[in-house]
């Protein structure tokens, strides 16, 4: 298994939109790294509210347990959970794996992104997961990075690629709550 360089991101992922450089003046950095990715943050957050009293259920999650924001950032409360979606679509080549992880910039005031795997063929906007460690609220913003993407490319191609088997979250548009099929409840998507 080989990481992949820039220059192979460039070519063989399809990133929309791309951005080729990532520096950026007063902006927390985004785009095509040395051997990663860095993801932009979009404008819709769902942040974690106990005002309702629901229970976290994966199997019968309550949509009513986020409160819905659309803006320029994004106060996530102390010890607390937001999800986001990110700015860019994937398309992720069957031979390929990617892992998310957060960015320094925000791990270093104890904001955390949770790790996890874009399969091979999985294609759309990806659900990032935000949490808030410290015990103040902490700001993030939208249109700056957020995480990196880290492609991972196999020596073999997988017998059976997320696209195969038709993955619950394939195709997701945006921002997509989390469900489990065969149970009552039918995906969100913001």
């Amino acid at each position: 298994m080989t990481i992949l360089a820039d220059w192979q991101i460039e070519r063989d992922i399809k990133i929309e939109p791309f951005a080729p450089q990532q520096k950026r003046p007063g902006v927390i950095s985004y785009g095509v790294t040395s051997y990663g990715y860095d993801v932009r943050l979009g404008r819709k957050f769902k942040v974690f509210t106990n005002a309702r009293c629901a229970i976290v259920d994966p199997k019968n999650f309550d949509p009513q347990s986020f409160i819905d924001i659309e803006a320029d950032s994004c106060l996530i409360p102390p010890n607390s959970f937001a999800l986001a979606e990110t700015v860019e679509y994937f398309e992720i080549p069957r031979d390929i794996l990617c892992i998310c992880v957060g960015k320094s910039t925000y791990a270093r005031i104890g904001i955390i992104v949770n790790v996890t795997p874009l399969e091979p063929e999985w294609r759309g906007k990806i659900t990032i997961e935000i949490s808030n460690t410290t015990p103040l609220p902490a700001r993030v913003y939208a249109n700056e990075g957020i995480a990196q993407i880290i492609f991972l490319r196999a020596d073999q191609v997988c017998r059976v690629s997320y696209a195969d088997k038709a993955g619950k979250y394939q195709n997701q548009a945006g921002l997509t709550l989390p469900f489990v099929p065969g149970s009552s409840q039918l995906p969100e998507r913001g």
